[in-house]
């Protein structure tokens, strides 16, 4: 039969376009049928970074800033943890500020006339105590706060407003207060007119004075006030207020100022000053002012000329370092805010205020000029964004903890442990236990006694007991099993009292230490030593006041109004160290310099400060690190920067204090390098870490020299360092970013170890590493010399050397590379779906699947098998091939201490599971290569139902012409009907064999969609978490050996998955390939099939 051309085209070329697409069929067939997994994402860990544990719940705001008429972005300048940025109303932040060297944001300011320009000032102006920190100069940002130059005004210390020219933003006047740790000329009042290149002092009232309030009137950028304070902050005592105290005033936009003095404002000496103009009312200016007894808050209607105070509530001004904040309603000139202790408002033009409950420890305000309404209030927990003028807030809580210490324990996981600021003590999981719950990390404990300050720290060998510190003289001991805690202080109370009144002076952050050889004997400090050695029940003073006892720092703190609330109480010891070699010697330093040592336990003291040749006076010895492994060797930091000297000073002896080497040589000078921790490797002899104003630095040999370690590591104070022996951790607490886990620093001992130049490529050997059923990983640690000419191959291989692992490649860096294992082995292949359900049609427009080539089986409460099994625990190797050449190195997985199960049970489980992962992958396989078919047969039907129009048409176009002339028009019948019919016989039973495997509901990717049993396919899955890692709500049973019904229900699946396999294999074998014979006879390309899916398990 001839066949006539339609308007469709050539039966000819249907057929050869049919070919094509098979032959692309058969193209992909060849390629993995399976899903694949998710790709691992290029993500910080991969390399050697540090990762952060917590806390999340928040911590001081010191400054923030919005943008007017824009309710969606803000900025929020943390007291020690960097600027964060907010573009959707404060829900969710972004630190903007990481990569520059200072992490205290005192003030913050968007351009009036371009938002795109941001201005920062480092350094904290709430001032209070001796760990508040300073800063490095101002930034600016012109793509509102993608990247930032530092301006400048490096030496002023702590930057607490800036105001930016209403119409020019290159106009800005900074607030500069100083260091206050000593008289300086760079602080006052600073105006830069070029944008920051260049800048003028335009206030100075002396070298003791710095400013504290600066406001511009809204309608006369002319006329600006200043309040200007001074101060002075030590160790031993913060003195507030005195004759360089005042509010000055300039109505020439800055260039010339004049202090006013009497029109009635408080006489001298005042302390410190804030200064608000009204933005309604010119004339209106507010100012609160920190006194003895004069009055809180004064007012001008005027316009500064003259003052009349209004306010005496000493609440206003209360702690007046730590707060004085004054602000105006932009839509009331009689609305004022006070940020104090508590928050206050008055709407009487600050002569009555009432206090609210908008926040505690309340420090900035910032008000939108053009809607009254919505106002933002920082305090010590976070900021509070309003709306709707006060009736309802959001509350904004960062990650920026303000930790004093860390320490850890030693079970298995590790447990961390600190001190927050404005929170109180907590441990937590080095490995994580899960996500939030309520705005808590999962297995954490807190207020276990302790305060926001001080030490928490865990019996050696018993975690269960943790003893923690406090200021005003407060000691605990929290029982972990009861969740009790026992108050066990040596003394009474010492809040209020001057330090020259009271019998022991301590510090806000005592110190505390556990003898390692007896975690009975634990000892305290205040300006004597204290030891119990029955849980606090009684304590011994075992050594003399170990202070100067220089009456001249031993006076009440505040200045014009006392404040002992326990920040400073003169001289006292400041670290207590015992040995970790040596039973009885015990190593104490002082915080104004002094370093001591005993040799039994405290009968005798000597004091080696005359020794340690180029110490200055007056320091903090902030840490002593007794060695590890030489009892007369001791490190000690020694931190200067409050008496206005910022330099790194380390000391090392050797010899019981008798010679002493300084040894920060080439830490580096700047601003933030006073350090504050210097830590010893106890796995490893000579390798140190040090913690600074702004980071973190190690040295492989012994402080000769020292590098920068701050992957990951923001740039906060590093407040203490601790490493954990066992899992080769660095553990890190930062002063304004909570704590850090540097895992496995196996390399960095390795590198100190190593006795000659690295090679061109080195794999680390990797440390022992625990099978935990949820959060094990083992690190994998190499350097290059080079960059490699291709991507890198890492691989696991057992003890029998098959690889049962293989990492993704990835491109590797010069220098050191870190790739994670998870301890599991490669995982199954999934499910591709690539037909049309009968049940859903539409599903490929489902904006999911849209322009998707497959979509997989869902279920909700379980996931596809995304890893292998867990591997049981044993020896395995670590291969890594770079360019060609392979390393290995030993890998050894421990069991978790922890886990009942035995080595016989882990080895039982595993074997089970890699049965039941060649299941689920034999499965997949089958159902893939199903889906491909029926594909095909798709393709085909379409192709024929077009040709049976195609013919049909012509048929017609036939009978017509026949009738017209008469001839007869039986023809004989195509055969494309009966092909069709076989087409469809055919996918009914490729349909019936993958409906044994998965059900007709699992093929419309309907995450809830119960209406039929389980077939093999999710039966596996379930069975896998079961027996496995456990998933959703399923516990698992990884460590166990499996339950005599686990293995009767895996043999009843096997069972029936073979024989599904059997029947495919006849389907293809048989149906398939006479259904392909009758293809090829009618010039149709056969369907491809692969008669060999993935073998079960055996």
């Amino acid at each position: 039969m001839t066949r006539k051309k339609s308007s469709r085209g050539t039966p000819v070329l249907n057929d050869l376009r049919f070919g094509l697409l098979l032959a692309l069929a058969f193209t992909l067939l060849l390629t993995p049928l399976a899903a694949q997994p998710p790709q691992e994402k290029p993500k910080d860990e991969d390399t050697f970074r540090f990762r952060f544990v917590g806390p999340t719940v928040g911590n001081r705001i010191a400054s923030v800033a919005g943008i007017p008429g824009d309710a969606s972005t803000y900025y929020a300048g943390a007291a020690s943890g960097g600027l964060w940025k907010s573009t959707d109303g404060g829900n969710k932040w972004d630190p903007v500020f990481d990569k520059q060297p200072a992490a205290a944001i005192g003030a913050v300011a968007v351009a009036p006339s371009d938002y795109n320009i941001i201005w920062a000032g480092t350094g904290e102006a709430w001032m209070i105590r001796d760990t508040d920190v300073m800063g490095n100069g101002v930034y600016r940002s012109t793509d509102a706060g993608k990247t930032w130059t530092r301006m400048g005004l490096e030496e002023t210390g702590r930057i607490g407003h800036i105001i930016v020219h209403p119409t020019n933003p290159d106009v800005v006047f900074v607030c500069a207060l100083g260091r206050a740790t000593g008289p300086q000329r760079e602080r006052g009042v600073y105006r830069t007119t070029d944008g920051g290149q260049h800048w003028e002092r335009v206030l100075f009232a002396d070298d003791k004075t710095g400013c504290s309030g600066l406001s511009m009137d809204p309608h006369n950028s002319r006329v600006l006030f200043a309040g200007m304070w001074q101060v002075e902050l030590h160790t031993w005592g913060e003195l507030s207020g005195g004759p360089g105290s005042g509010v000055y005033v300039s109505r020439d936009g800055g260039s010339k100022w004049s202090r006013i003095e009497k029109h009635g404002l408080p006489k001298s000496p005042v302390g410190k000053i804030d200064v608000a103009v009204a933005p309604t009312n010119s004339a209106r200016v507010y100012a609160l002012i920190q006194t003895k007894d004069q009055g809180s808050v004064w007012r001008s209607d005027d316009g500064g000329e003259n003052w009349h105070v209004v306010n005496h509530q000493r609440a206003l001004i209360g702690r007046a370092g730590y707060y004085i904040r004054i602000a105006v309603s932009s839509g009331n000139e009689n609305e004022v805010l006070v940020a104090n202790s508590s928050f206050f408002r008055s709407l009487d033009g600050a002569e009555n205020f009432q206090e609210t409950h908008w926040g505690g420890d309340n420090h900035d305000i910032w008000i939108d000029p053009e809607n009254p309404d919505r106002f933002v209030i920082t305090d010590d927990g976070g900021m509070h964004i309003t709306a709707v003028h006060g009736r309802g807030f959001h509350d904004v809580k960062l990650p920026i903890g303000q930790m004093y210490h860390v320490a850890v324990d030693d079970q298995v996981p590790y447990y961390f442990y600190s001190n927050m600021q404005d929170d109180g003590n907590m441990r937590g999981p080095s490995i994580p236990l899960g996500d939030e719950e309520d705005g808590q990390e999962v297995g954490w404990d807190r207020h276990m006694g302790g305060c926001e300050s001080g030490f928490t720290i865990p019996e050696p060998g018993n975690p269960d007991v943790v003893w923690a510190t406090c200021y005003g003289n407060k000691v605990t001991r929290w029982d972990a099993k009861s969740k009790h805690a026992r108050s066990v202080s040596p003394w009474m109370h010492t809040l209020d009292s001057p330090p020259n009144e009271i019998k022991y002076r301590c510090h806000w952050t005592p110190p505390l230490a556990i003898d390692p050889f007896d975690h009975n004997t634990v000892y305290y400090g205040c300006q004597v030593i204290f030891t119990t050695t029955n849980g606090g029940q009684t304590w011994n003073v075992i050594s003399p006041d170990l202070s100067t006892q220089d009456p001249s720092h031993s006076q009440s703190s505040g200045g014009i109004v006392g404040d002992n609330l326990g920040q400073f109480y003169a001289e006292l010891v400041f670290a207590i160290a015992p040995s970790p070699v040596q039973k009885g010697l015990v190593w104490a330093g002082t915080n104004d310099g002094l370093v001591w040592y005993t040799k039994d336990g405290g009968g005798q003291w000597v004091n080696v400060t005359k020794n340690i040749a180029g110490l200055p006076a007056w320091g903090t010895v902030t840490s002593i690190e007794p060695s590890h492994f030489d009892a007369g060797t001791a490190y000690i930091s020694v931190d200067f920067h409050l008496v206005d000297n910022r330099d790194p000073y380390i000391f090392k002896t050797t010899d019981f204090g008798q010679t002493w080497k300084r040894i920060n040589s080439d830490l580096p000078k700047h601003q933030l390098a006073y350090v504050r921790r210097v830590a010893e490797d106890p796995n490893c002899k000579g390798l140190l870490f040090a913690g600074t104003g702004n980071g973190l630095y190690y040295s492989l040999n012994d402080g000769g020299h020292w590098t920068a370690l701050d992957a990951g590591l923001p740039h906060a104070v590093v407040s203490w360092v601790v490493l954990q022996k066992e899992f080769h951790d660095l553990v890190v607490s930062t002063y304004g970013r909570g704590i850090y886990i540097l895992d496995d620093i196996t390399p960095l001992e390795q590198m100190a170890k190593a006795a000659s130049d690295a090679p061109p490529v080195r794999l680390f050997e990797p440390r022992s590493t625990y099978r935990f059923t949820r959060g094990g990983h083992a690190f994998l640690n190499y350097s290059l010399k080079a960059a490699p000419k291709k991507p890198v191959t890492i691989e696991i291989l057992d003890g029998n050397g098959n690889v049962i692992r293989k990492l993704k490649d990835s491109p590797a860096r010069t220098g050191m590379n870190r790739a994670e294992w998870d301890l599991h082995y490669e995982p199954p292949r999934f499910i591709a779906l690539r037909t049309v359900p009968t049940d859903n049609p539409h599903v490929w427009e489902e904006p999911r699947f849209r322009g998707a080539e497959s979509r997989p089986v869902t279920h909700w409460g379980i996931e596809p098998a995304l890893v292998g099994p867990l591997v049981a625990p044993g020896n395995y190797k670590v291969r890594l091939t770079v360019d060609g050449e392979a390393f290995t190195a030993p890998l050894v997985i421990l069991k978790d201490p922890r886990s009942p199960g035995t080595d016989d049970d882990t080895q039982a489980s595993t074997k089970l599971l890699l049965r039941v992962r060649e299941d689920i992958t034999a499965t997949s396989d089958i159902v893939n290569q199903v889906e491909w078919l029926r594909k095909q047969l798709t393709v085909i039907e379409q192709m024929l139902k077009a040709k049976n129009k195609d013919a049909k048409d012509g048929k017609d176009d036939k009978e017509r012409e026949n009738m017209s002339e008469g001839k007869d028009t039986n023809e004989p019948r195509e055969p494309e009907d009966e092909l069709l019919k076989s087409v469809k016989a055919m996918d009914e039973k490729l349909q019936g064999v993958e409906y044994r495997l998965i059900t007709q509901a699992d093929s419309l990717s309907d995450d809830k969609y119960y209406s039929v049993a389980y077939k093999i396919y999710m039966n596996l899955i379930w069975f896998n978490a079961e027996v496995g890692t456990g998933a959703g709500d399923v516990a698992g049973g990884a460590d166990f050996r499996p339950t005599d019904v686990q293995l009767e229900i895996f043999d009843a699946i096997d069972k029936e998955l073979k024989a599904v396999s059997t029947d495919y294999r006849n389907v293809i074998e048989k149906d398939l390939a006479t259904f392909n014979r009758s293809l090829a006879d009618r010039g149709i390309t056969p369907v491809v099939g692969v008669a060999e899916p993935a073998k079960t398990s055996n």
